[in-house]
């Protein structure tokens, strides 16, 4: 891991840690904009003369005021022409917020305006820096993170704002105020469903870090093949289900309204596999839990084609094991498309629920999706 500082000549450089040896730091979050310092600038001695270089001078400055000699940059403390580094950067990024002493939050499109003794918090829900895939793990990573505006003053922190990110970001205040417990803690608490419902209304530049950015949330590490476009999206999902026996990954064709938002979701009825296409599908999921077993679920298993498990079934439904956290009465359903069971026929449908499982409800021997 590289971390800037001031050496004794007063010049920023880079300096590298590796294991254990790592010092207390502080780090950045923020949005890119024209004229971010790389890697190269620094190394050259250009970065100076680029806009970005003030987010460096601000966050350099206040880890000094916190007392910490060292902080991280994401622009410029990632050699990103080396596609070795750059992969184990990705994949070591939400370690690297988590084990911060502070994230310090620049909203660059919240102006001095909306601060002051009588601040006026509501443009925080228009800020760019809520609907980036990158920032998800930014936010809730850290034990601590602090947010200010385009003129470096301190708007608060990530718990005296708990309120307002809650209905930004459709999270829970448990997982942004709850911080005594370990941040990987609380995530298992969240089911797969509500984890994916987070990134729902966030984008990113590249079609893979749609993926890539969620890594952290479910604690995966997996190659990064930029160029395979959604197949990233499709082997996070493969991944997730070789870890976590958590079917409320499937409990995703549904058509939602976004409370803390204007836009509707399409439950894309006319996609065929069983997987999401994107954190898109899960809008509206996020309170979608498993059910609290007294024994273990079904587990997935993956061949080398396609997915298999074990559910009950009603008539052409799978009932998933989890259900929505206000009504633990009803059961999930989900018709798969396409779909084999038993003697191999097949159909097409969508969602559906059940309040109880019907008379005619039996375990089938396998169901499969390709």
């Amino acid at each position: 891991m590289r971390l800037l500082e001031r050496n004794r000549e007063g010049k920023l450089c880079l300096a590298n840690f590796v294991g254990k040896d790592i010092p207390p730091y502080a780090i950045l979050s923020h949005t890119w904009g024209p004229e971010e310092v790389t890697f190269q600038d620094l190394v050259d001695g250009s970065g100076q003369k680029k806009l970005g270089y003030k987010k460096i001078q601000f966050c350099e400055d206040q880890a000094l005021r916190d007392g910490l000699q060292y902080f991280w940059v994401d622009t410029c403390c990632i050699d990103k022409s080396s596609s070795a580094e750059l992969q184990e950067a990705i994949n070591c990024m939400f370690r690297w917020y988590q084990e911060a002493q502070v994230c310090y939050v620049y909203l660059s499109d919240v102006g001095a305006r909306h601060t002051g003794p009588r601040r006026n918090l509501k443009p925080l829900q228009g800020s760019r820096w809520f609907t980036r895939g990158w920032t998800l793990q930014e936010l809730l990573a850290p034990s601590t993170v602090e947010f200010y505006d385009s003129d470096w003053s301190r708007l608060g922190t990530r718990q005296m704002l708990a309120p307002k990110i809650s209905k930004i970001t459709g999270i829970s205040i448990s997982y942004l105020c709850n911080r005594d417990a370990d941040i990987g803690v609380l995530l298992r608490n969240a089911s797969i469903a509500e984890r994916m419902s987070w990134a729902a209304v966030r984008q990113t530049t590249r079609e893979e870090d749609v993926a890539y950015s969620l890594l952290g949330i479910f604690d995966i590490n997996m190659p990064m093949l930029y160029g395979e476009g959604k197949n990233a999206f499709v082997r996070l999902q493969e991944e997730i289900i070789k870890r976590w026996d958590d079917q409320s990954l499937l409990a995703w064709r549904y058509t939602w309204d976004l409370p803390w938002t204007n836009l509707r979701v399409p439950s894309d009825e006319h996609h065929d596999g069983v997987l999401a296409k994107s954190p898109e599908n899960f809008a509206g999921c996020g309170d979608i839990v498993p059910y609290k077993a007294t024994r273990p679920g079904a587990a997935f298993f993956t061949p080398n084609k396609g997915l298999h498990i074990t559910l009950p079934m009603c008539e052409e439904h799978a009932l998933l094991e989890c259900h929505r956290s206000n009504d633990p009465t009803a059961m999930t359903a989900s018709r798969p498309v396409p779909w084999i069971i038993e003697r191999g026929s097949s159909g097409k449908g969508s969602q559906s629920r059940f309040s109880q499982a019907p008379k005619n409800t039996r375990m089938a021997r396998s169901v499969r999706w390709w």
